[in-house]
């Protein structure tokens, strides 16, 4: 089983990669936005307690998110490993991760870095905008604000991943292919447990 993190700014093409990266290795995805929403639509408990959160404006709880994560992990108990996909994004949440997945007799396999430059990041930003209609992704203050965020607050992951020899950088600037040939070469070398 793989579990791997996709990591990097916004822009750095993540969500290209993450979509080839499943289908090759059969991961399931783990993005906290559409647990999120999932467990709104269908009126779980979890849900309905995020509900309440977010329409007062206040960010769900690690806690109900780890919870959120938990019941996703046990709804693919024949999976081949999990991408997981804007989670964690501060050292509370990695640790919280790490001890839910020793709970289930699993652990991070590894955290791939996309390494792309700011001004890298901007342009294909834009780009995107104009397909995805989005205002923030048009704007070039609100995308330097958006990547300055990151820096702050979630680049400091790198250290935590680091740290337990499971961080590494990949160059992300070049062709898509290229980029998930790199991919797909680390994440060859790692054990299967």
């Amino acid at each position: 089983m793989h579990n791997i993190i996709l990591f990097g700014p916004p822009g750095a093409g993540k969500g290209t990669q993450s979509a080839r990266l499943i289908k090759k290795y059969h991961l399931v995805h783990l993005s906290t936005g559409d647990i999120l929403r999932g467990e709104i639509t269908n009126g779980t408990a979890l849900g309905l307690e995020a509900k309440k959160m977010m329409d007062q404006g206040l960010l769900v709880p690690d806690e109900v998110v780890i919870a959120m994560i938990s019941n996703k992990l046990d709804q693919n108990p024949g999976s081949k490993g999990f991408i997981f996909d804007g989670f964690p994004r501060t050292q509370a949440q990695a640790a919280a991760l790490d001890d839910l997945l020793l709970e289930k007799a699993t652990a991070i396999s590894a955290m791939y870095a996309l390494n792309v430059e700011d001004e890298e990041l901007i342009r294909r930003i834009i780009g995107r905008g104009k397909d995805s209609g989005r205002s923030d992704d048009s704007d070039p203050v609100i995308i330097r604000k958006r990547i300055e965020e990151y820096n702050k607050k979630t680049a400091p992951l790198i250290d935590y991943y680091k740290a337990q020899n499971k961080f590494v950088a990949i160059e992300g600037h070049g062709d898509v292919d290229e980029i998930f040939y790199l991919l797909c070469k680390q994440i060859d070398q790692l054990p299967v447990f």
